[in-house]
């Protein structure tokens, strides 16, 4: 047998891997849109193109990766009011949440950066607590079913 058959099948199986790979979630901060010990697939930063508003991301978090939603863009200010996200003082509709955190929080600045929050707001550690994060800390664009 020739060797470059099984070479070439070997890469074929494993080329998919340099765009997309299997992502286990960890944590109820994604609850309801992803609960912990799902499996899902995620696309590789450097072929997803920019975060946009509503998508849900691997993140290099100030205390780890972490899964959460893109939230505000670079540019906008965000505030929590009564529950409600507010962007640059307009209510923001978030049909992907269950349930809100009845509190107010904020302004936030996002400068260069973007706002990640989880689904689950009342158990989710995000950009509340770190602030804006650079470009650079996404790695992963997570792909969840509708």
């Amino acid at each position: 047998m020739k060797l470059w058959i099984p070479a070439t099948a070997v890469a074929l199986a494993v080329l998919p891997l340099a765009f997309v790979h299997p992502l286990k979630v960890n944590g109820r901060s994604m609850e309801p849109t992803l609960r912990p010990g799902t499996v899902c697939l995620a696309v590789r930063a450097w072929c997803a193109g920019p975060p946009s508003r509503g998508e849900v991301w691997l993140i290099d978090a100030p205390d780890g990766p972490a899964i959460k939603r893109v939230v505000g863009l670079p540019g906008e200010r965000l505030e929590q009011r009564e529950g409600e996200m507010l962007l640059n003082g307009q209510r923001l509709s978030e049909p992907f949440l269950q349930q809100f955190d009845q509190g107010n929080a904020g302004p936030w600045e996002t400068g260069l950066g973007f706002l990640v929050l989880g689904d689950n707001r009342r158990e989710s550690h995000d950009s509340r607590v770190w602030g804006p994060l650079p470009r650079t800390a996404f790695r992963s664009k997570v792909l969840v079913g509708s």
